[in-house]
């Protein structure tokens, strides 16, 4: 059913959300204003609470689900768009773990124990610490030499 075939009372029945998520499906992707606009002419609704009422529009654009923001800046449904990226994400992070974990296999000790198991010894090159050669030459100046040096 198209959103032009609802009386102006089912409608009004409707949330702004609905009226939207329906927009959406039947035309496509839009940005805020122009779909607030849509559905202040719906609904016969007054210029001042388009301009007083599209900030709440957004907020509660944004905090719905089934929506989603594109990149050009314009609303469409969720269901409409894959998560191919996200998807492939994870995948990127599962491989890395696995990578991780081939690698403390290898590090493992001929005897089948692995590095993890010697924590316990102190090694006097890991506690090392160079702070200080950080700050040594560290020079403070006053603004009137920045002045000057520029």
């Amino acid at each position: 059913m198209s959103i032009n075939d609802y009386s102006k009372e089912e409608l009004e029945l409707l949330s702004y959300k609905d009226i939207t998520d329906k927009l959406l499906d039947e035309f496509g992707a839009m940005n805020t204003k122009d779909l607030f606009k849509k559905i202040t002419t719906l609904l016969d609704l007054p210029s001042s609470v388009f301009e007083t009422k599209i900030g709440d529009y957004y907020m509660s654009l944004t905090t719905d689900k089934r929506f989603i923001l594109l990149e050009d800046g314009s609303w469409d449904l969720r269901s409409k768009h894959t998560s191919d990226k996200v998807i492939m994400n994870v995948d990127d992070d599962d491989d890395t773990e696995t990578d991780n974990e081939e690698e403390l296999d290898e590090a493992s000790d001929s005897d089948g124990e692995s590095d993890e198991a010697n924590f316990d010894e102190v090694d006097s090159d890991d506690d090392f610490d160079d702070d200080d050669d950080d700050l040594k030459d560290l020079v403070i100046m006053d603004e009137d030499e920045l002045e000057l040096e520029q």
